[in-house]
């Protein structure tokens, strides 16, 4: 879906060959960058800092005071392939897809049959059993995803104990909400009166509510809220949870995104907008980013999460640390409702507010997570966009799965991109080699 926000965020890998930040797994007293840190002063704050190298002599800069590193250590979430991290991975190196005929209810009706339904979900024990099965479908893959990130980094419930809880927060969007429950109340409204609309109706449809479930659930009392932005929902929460980290708002930060909108308003408010694929003979394939016969994209759902932390706090509980987030911006395309500026200004203008913001220069970006929603227009101005002469990559690998669908798509692409990493050694792309640099973009 393409509407006015552009989102971009510049992370780096610390596990992939050489590079300057190498030591960040393991800390060793050997180590110049641990040493720096364990021995360094209190910064002047009118002196412009970054806290690592680089190369490229063309790379913008920013005045800006200096902020906490931040890195991500734990990544959870709920797909159509299943709740575990590495084995979702697998299956989309091995191009396997999730997508099929819907069976929730009878689609037969509409010109869009298909999309990424999650079946047969189990909350594994992370959700007792009459929350279970009262929550809205949005709400259990949220905690689920949330809580999977933080064993992920080391942090089950018994670990929790270890951090700070107030200074722990979660920051979880949605586009929709909870949509089921919000269609169930508006459905009970019509054919029984008020009398029968549930009393979590409000609750469990307010999009904030996942956060606050986990925090409520966990114990963290730190920043706590929602964003919803529709495909760049994550990215914003994302963006937005690093910066409480880096403004020293807080020491860990739950950020992503959670959606289950494949129900019958669901597929038909999409519909109305004309944004889905109808290719129902062949679903597999019917999401084809900039192919020449694409005709729009595929509805999903999920839930995606990082856990992210400030390098300090990471280390200090020897926590798995996966990779570091540079920087980031959002902007506003101020254009159209539905459709994205065929310029890319909008795109670009954000991608080099983020550069700047992570002090990278185009020639260090090497992969690109597009949004690539296989949309007529949307795919042609997210191109145009990355060929702008201001932001213009020399050697990049631009990835998209084909299989990966919208809406889950503002909620994974973070974590496909972080695993990008992790798998590097797995990748067909001879590209992807050595220190890596990427960028996820969302465009709205």
């Amino acid at each position: 879906m393409h509407a006015t926000t552009a989102t971009m965020q510049a992370v780096h890998s610390t596990a992939l060959g050489s590079c300057q930040l190498d030591p960040l797994r393991k800390p060793t007293s050997a180590s110049p960058f641990f040493s720096s840190i364990n021995n360094a002063k209190p910064p002047n704050q009118h002196t412009k800092k970054h806290p690592f190298t680089i190369s490229a002599s063309s790379a913008p800069q920013r005045e800006t005071d200096p902020k906490k590193r931040v890195v991500i250590t734990g990544m959870g979430l709920v797909s159509v392939f299943g709740n575990d991290v590495d084995a979702y991975y697998e299956k989309l190196l091995a191009g396997e897809s999730g997508i099929a005929a819907i069976d929730r209810f009878d689609a037969s009706k509409f010109p869009t049959r298909f999309g990424g339904q999650i079946r047969g979900f189990k909350s594994e024990g992370y959700i007792d059993g009459k929350n279970d099965r009262r929550l809205d479908d949005s709400l259990r893959y949220c905690i689920v995803a949330g809580k999977k990130a933080l064993e992920n980094a080391d942090l089950g419930r018994e670990d929790l104990g270890k951090i700070d809880k107030v200074r722990a927060g979660v920051l979880v969007g949605t586009g929709m909400g909870g949509l089921t429950v919000f269609s169930d109340g508006v459905q009970a409204l019509i054919e029984k009166g008020h009398r029968k609309i549930t009393p979590f109706f409000i609750p469990y449809a307010i999009t904030n509510m996942g956060s606050a479930l986990l925090a409520i659930d966990l114990g963290l009392m730190g920043p706590n809220y929602s964003i919803s932005t529709a495909c760049a929902t994550s990215n914003y929460c994302f963006y937005a949870a690093a910066n409480h980290i880096r403004r020293g708002e807080a020491d860990l930060m739950l950020a992503g995104g959670t959606e289950a909108a494949i129900i019958p308003i669901g597929l038909g408010g999409f519909v109305a907008c004309r944004a889905l694929s109808q290719r129902n003979d062949d679903p597999q394939t019917a999401s084809r980013p900039w192919d020449k016969d694409r005709d729009g994209f595929v509805m999903g759902e999920g839930a995606g999460v990082l856990v992210m932390e400030s390098l300090e706090h990471a280390m200090k509980r020897d926590a798995p640390i996966i990779a570091e987030y540079l920087g980031g911006a959002v902007n506003c395309d101020a254009y159209h409702m539905t459709d994205p500026r065929s310029d890319g200004l909008g795109v670009s203008s954000c991608i080099q507010s983020a550069l700047e913001d992570a002090g990278v220069s185009p020639e260090e970006v090497n992969y690109i997570n597009a949004h690539a929603t296989s949309t007529i227009v949307g795919d042609l101005a997210e191109v145009n966009a990355v060929k702008k002469p201001s932001v213009e990559f020399d050697t990049v690998a631009n990835q998209k799965q084909q299989h990966e669908v919208n809406p889950f798509q503002i909620h994974s692409d973070l974590v496909d991109t972080t695993l990008s990493w992790r798998f590097l050694h797995s990748s067909p792309d001879p590209v992807l080699s050595g220190s890596l640099v990427a960028i996820a973009i969302s465009l709205i």
